[in-house]
């Protein structure tokens, strides 16, 4: 019988892809939001469209920090996708969300509140901001969304 990859690994290796077509210099992003196996929206990091790109402005250190600390003019990749779908009238209640970067809090209360049930994450949003917990995965566990970090060895079925 021939090995299969499962959706999973299919779905994060295409939200790796999309994560190289990001146009921020600090981290680049991806997101691939389905649905009942079916991709219906894909998002990654970078500024609004219309908006200048960070690596043509500023090639060697990207747009300017907001007083947070984060990039003054990035979308995150999950709100891309999901304000793709939402713009164009696909429901995305009880969808599943990969992304390869773990939900900071903001993107976690938007991914809640549109009724995604699952994300499936592949590394740490707090290693990558060095902060000592992870926010939105706590904030996603607290309300119920399932949370689940991609592992590569399980991207088989037989």
């Amino acid at each position: 019988m021939t090995q299969k990859p499962t959706f999973d690994a299919i779905f994060m290796s295409l939200a790796m892809q999309l994560a190289q077509r990001s146009h921020c210099v600090k981290k680049q992003v991806g997101a691939v939001l389905t649905k009942e196996t079916r991709i219906i929206s894909i998002g990654y990091n970078g500024p609004p469209a219309g908006a200048y790109n960070c690596d043509e402005i500023w090639p060697k250190t990207g747009c300017a920090r907001n007083i947070r600390g984060s990039c003054f003019l990035a979308i995150h990749a999950e709100q891309n996708a999901v304000l793709y779908a939402l713009t164009h009238h696909i429901n995305v209640k009880d969808g599943i969300l990969y992304t390869t970067l773990s939900p900071c809090l903001p993107c976690a209360r938007i991914i809640f509140s549109v009724g995604i049930k699952k994300v499936v994450y592949k590394d740490s949003y707090a290693t990558y901001k060095n902060l000592d917990c992870e926010e939105g995965l706590n904030f996603l566990h607290e309300f119920g969304v399932m949370v689940v970090q991609y592992d590569p060895y399980k991207d088989v079925e037989l």
